[in-house]
């Protein structure tokens, strides 16, 4: 008879720990990425959302800004975001530099990147995951004139397509961060000398 209260109560204790634990566990949020950019954003740009699905991190903790005028237009600056707890990693790297170069993309298409889809008109570019990170890494760079815009996702989320991840943010963010004035110029043909 002594068998039945003490079942019954290592079956309490085993049930109460694993509704304790239960806390631990994080749930992959395997929502796609938001195809439209909306606030909150941050550094003024990127939005939130994005980045909380893609790395995970709720409410990151960030530095850098954008200029989107400087660089003879072609823009420059850089957003970083770092997860609150422990070391404060840095989660995401987005920079945008006027020191674009057509030439790597081909390098990188040429190694087995994936080309970028059209995103803003003139503009090339490669994605990839980086298949020897522990921590579901990626990158994207997309090249317009002179202007180049780079994603690099330190850690993703495991379970998430972190390549699909970067791309979505790419198409995201480019149309606004590539303005007008990086993409390559067109020159008017000089006109013929007179008689000739």
């Amino acid at each position: 008879m002594m068998k039945k209260p003490v079942i019954s109560m290592v079956l309490v204790m085993v049930l109460s720990l694993s509704t304790g634990c239960q806390g631990d566990t994080v749930n992959v949020d395997m929502s796609p990425l938001p195809v439209a950019a909306v606030p909150p954003y941050l550094c003024d740009h990127i939005p939130l959302r994005a980045v909380e699905l893609m790395t995970g991190v709720r409410d990151p903790l960030i530095r850098g800004r954008f200029d989107l005028v400087n660089s003879k237009g072609s823009g420059e600056g850089s957003c970083l975001a770092y997860s609150r707890d422990g070391d404060k990693l840095k989660v995401l790297h987005v920079n945008l530099s006027p020191d674009g170069y057509s030439g790597e993309v081909e390098e990188q298409l040429k190694d087995g990147a994936l080309p970028l889809p059209e995103i803003v008109p003139g503009g090339v570019g490669f994605y990839f995951k980086d298949k020897n990170s522990r921590n579901n890494a990626a990158y994207a760079m997309l090249v317009r004139g002179k202007a180049e815009l780079t994603i690099r996702l330190e850690k993703g989320v495991e379970g998430r397509d972190s390549a699909a991840d970067v791309l979505a943010l790419m198409k995201l963010i480019a149309p606004k961060l590539m303005t007008d004035a990086g993409a390559p110029s067109v020159k008017a043909a000089s006109p013929s000398p007179e008689g000739s």
